[in-house]
């Protein structure tokens, strides 16, 4: 496949989000099943990649996340579809839950799990960037926000 035909990488937000030693998920169900992820998605057009990150947050576990630093910047190809990947993840806090709020459609809920958990879920996980922002986060790796530069 030459170089002007390949698909391009879908650019998407994640959020690493810590509280009493435990890290917020979603499960969700996708084309192969029930998988794990961070909240995570698609940036939307005219969108930064902060408020892509703090409205996929909200929208699929019902947290208000407030982002604090970019954890790392990820690049996956998916070995199953030939999708390429490029992922935002940033480390941010809870900070309020809307319960009520109804959440994105296949999302089946949000979970907060362990970092021992997580692992022996990991062939749950919906592609190996969850494991690895959360190894990136708990090995201290942020960036300052100011390091992403938006000019939209």
């Amino acid at each position: 496949m030459s170089d002007s035909t390949r698909p391009r990488p879908v650019v998407t937000v994640a959020n690493v989000v810590e509280r009493d030693g435990t890290f917020l998920l979603v499960e969700e169900e996708t084309r192969f099943g029930r998988k794990l992820n961070q909240p995570a998605g698609h940036v939307e057009a005219g969108e930064s990649l902060l408020e892509a990150a703090i409205r996929e947050a909200l929208e699929e576990t019902g947290w208000h996340v407030r982002p604090t630093a970019l954890v790392g910047i990820y690049r996956w190809t998916s070995e199953r579809t030939g999708e390429t990947f490029v992922r935002f993840s940033f480390a941010g806090d809870a900070t309020a839950h809307d319960a009520a709020r109804p959440l994105d459609a296949g999302i089946i809920g949000a979970l907060w799990l362990s970092y021992d958990a997580i692992v022996a879920r990991s062939d749950d996980h919906r592609s190996p960037m969850v494991l690895r922002c959360i190894d990136d986060y708990r090995a201290g790796k942020r960036w300052p926000l100011a390091f992403v530069t938006e000019i939209l």
